[in-house]
Parts: C-alpha cells; structure tokens; sequence
C-alpha cells in the first residue's frame, strides 16, 4: 500500500500558503525522589539485549513490564521501563500508552525525571484529573488538538463529534486514545528497547467514521532520544491527527515552572485563532511578536504579552522529511532537548490551565507553567479548513509520522 506521510510546502506569506490543500498527498502524512517506580509483581517481565555501541561497557539494552495497577472498570494496566545503554530510561503504561516518567542526565551526569505525571494509574484517572484533562504523556487520537464546533464535513457527509472543550473538540473527545487500554509488547531493536502499541478504533468511535488500526511505537535510542513513530490504516476515509501530550521540565527536580527554559522553533508564522483556540485561517508573521522564537527566548520573557499564555501552533518552516521542530535548553541543568518530525507544525503549550490542583509524583504540586508541551502535528482544525494540509486517511492508504525527542547536556 502506498505510504503518506503528510506535510506541507508551506512557502513564505500567506497567498503561497493557500495552496497547500494542492499537496496534499505527497507522503503521509527533591523530585529526583520521584521517580516512578512499578509495584512488585511476580510476573514482571524482561528483555534485554547488549547494544554495540555499549559493548566495551558492557550496558544492556533492556524493556522491562510490572503492574500498574487497574482502571475504574477494573482492567489491569501494565508499566514498561525502556532503558537504553547508557541508563536513561522512559516509563510507559498501555493506559493511554502514557509516558509517565523519562530519567536524563543533567551536565553533571545525574539522571532525575524531567516529566509531569503520577506514581499510578488511579493518578491519571482520578476526578480532579478528569476536570482539568491535562493529557500528562499521553497518546491523543483520533485527532490532536481542536475541531471547530465538534463537526466535520467528509465526501459530502457531516459529522458530530463530542464537544469536550467549550463549543469544540479536543484530543478526540470524551473517551480519546488517551483513556483507552493498549495491547502492548516490549522488545529491544538495533537502535534500542521498543515498546510497541496497538488499538483498533471502532467505525463510529466519538462519531469518527471507519474503523481505524493504529501502531505506535515507543523507542528509547542508544543516541538519548525517545523516537515515537504511529502507523495506522483505515477502512473509510477519516481525519487523523496522532500526536503525543508530555509535558517537560527539564529542571523537574528544582524548578516549580518552565519560564527559564530557552525554546527556539524554526517558524517564521503561526495560526492565529479566535477566543475559543480556533484557527481563524490565518498565518502570520511572528517577527516583531512575542512568538517569535527563532532565535532562543526564555519562555517566560515574554509570555505576559500572550493573553493566557502560548497555546498555539507554529508552522515549521521545513516541511519535507525529517526536520527540526524545537530546541530547548534549560540553564540550570545544563539539559538541552531537539525535537525533530516531519509533520507541518508544533503546538507549544505552556502548561496555562495548571493551577494546583493536581498532586504528582513524590507528592509535588503541578502549578501554573509546570510543564511545556511541544505536540507535532498537523494544524488544529484542519478537517474544516480546505486550505491547510489535509489530515484525511483514505482506505489503501498508510498514515506513517515519526516524532523524536533527543537529550543532551550543555555544560
């Protein structure tokens, strides 16, 4: 079958801009005490395989399984530990396939968690989760960020979706991939362990047409980068839009906020939305605007300038095969993060509904800015905006994306 991986030839100004949907399917598209630590469990589980590249050392590559616990409906949920061959390690649970913890070097060679989440599954679902639905780590399907009016017309049919934020829909609405429980196996790749996921999306599911299977695998590399490629294929055309919701600190173990983070994004637009985080169709200029990011700014520098601070989707300036689509670097820490995609945007989030009401791992308060979210993607509301890329999957078609988050230090 023929592979889409989606992006768009998105030249400068906005006129060029408009004819994206032309292009539309030239591929596819002390909280260092924190860490999360899986329950004993007699049927705990292990791989391991010794790395090349680790070989003088004598480090294995290994994916680990333990229990997490299980959800309000009473189905147990398992925890995966990926460690790669130099001790950095990222925990996943097939709830949500949700990364709950990721343990990185900082310039002085200490490993501690550098993501918001909770030591287990009852965290993720408890009610003052629910209200506030931050997605920490999770998998968001069928489709990322927003749909104006939780509607969409497709080949002449219009359908309703689930209107979960304010007059719209998010994250794939009421019950998203987010919520749903992973078929999961862990195993050890060349590049590193793996742990791959699976579900099957019901025709109908939320009021998306077709029945959609979809593959997410989760590397942790032998190079520090956590790769997450998604894979799926369909049976009706159907809008999708996979990303992954993790909120990042990269100074978790010190820092209450993010505002000292230095981000740069190799975007000169974004889209501009209206007061409900709507694209209004709009791509403008960031130059001279306090989201320009093209050269590195502490979040906080400016984000008093954003009414309810950054929430919004950059439009990369690269759009064809693998690409940049954010660097950050953390002072303190010396931890610096390279986020690379082939998607045509990224959502930068600043964590702005985070107010304290939410108790994390090792008892730690997520305020205000706790975290940052960089979601690749294609734009919010796409489904309803002829002239922005298209994110429709059509039967005999493969969706094919692949995201990585790289860590390092800067001493």
């Amino acid at each position: 079958m023929p592979i889409i991986r989606r992006y768009s030839l998105l030249a400068t100004g906005l006129s060029s801009a408009l004819l994206l949907a032309a292009c539309d399917h030239k591929t596819s598209t002390s909280q260092e005490a924190a860490t999360t630590k899986a329950p004993a469990d007699s049927s705990a589980t292990t791989t391991t395989s010794t790395d090349s590249a680790a070989t003088n050392s004598k480090v294995a590559s290994t994916a680990t399984s333990a229990s997490f616990g299980k959800t309000t409906d009473g189905v147990e949920v398992r925890l995966f530990d990926l460690t790669n061959a130099h001790g950095v390690k990222a925990t996943i649970t097939n709830y949500g396939g949700t990364l709950t913890s990721l343990l990185v070097p900082d310039k002085s060679g200490s490993l501690s968690d550098v993501i918001l989440g909770f030591d287990n599954v009852s965290g993720y679902q408890s009610p003052a989760f629910r209200k506030s639905s931050p997605y920490f780590g999770a998998l968001i399907g069928r489709y990322g960020n927003r749909i104006k009016g939780g509607k969409f017309t497709l080949d002449g049919k219009t359908y309703s979706l689930a209107k979960n934020n304010g007059p719209n829909t998010l994250h794939g609405g009421t019950v998203g991939f987010n919520q749903k429980v992973w078929a999961a196996t862990p195993g050890v790749s060349a590049d590193g362990p793996t742990l791959t996921l699976k579900y099957l999306s019901k025709d109908g599911e939320e009021g998306y047409p077709g029945n959609l299977n979809v593959t997410v695998v989760y590397t942790l590399t032998n190079d520090d980068a956590l790769r997450i490629d998604y894979t799926a294929t369909t049976d009706k055309a159907t809008p999708i839009n996979l990303t992954n919701h993790t909120y990042f600190n990269l100074d978790l173990s010190r820092s209450k906020d993010v505002l000292a983070h230095q981000v740069t994004l190799p975007a000169d637009r974004y889209t501009v939305v209206d007061a409900t985080l709507i694209p209004t169709g709009e791509l403008k200029p960031v130059k001279g605007t306090p989201f320009d990011f093209t050269t590195p700014h502490a979040i906080g520098e400016r984000i008093a300038q954003v009414p309810g601070g950054y929430d919004h989707n950059w439009v990369l300036n690269q759009a064809s095969g693998q690409h940049s689509a954010a660097t950050v670097y953390e002072p303190t820490s010396g931890r610096t993060m390279e986020v690379t995609t082939d998607q045509p945007g990224v959502q930068f989030y600043t964590g702005n509904f985070l107010d304290g009401t939410l108790t994390g791992k090792g008892g730690v308060v997520y305020g205000k800015h706790a975290g940052f979210c960089l979601e690749t993607q294609h734009f919010p509301d796409s489904p309803n905006q002829p002239k922005f890329p298209s994110t429709v999957l059509k039967p005999g078609e493969t969706y094919h994306t692949v995201t990585a988050y790289k860590f390092g230090v800067r001493k």
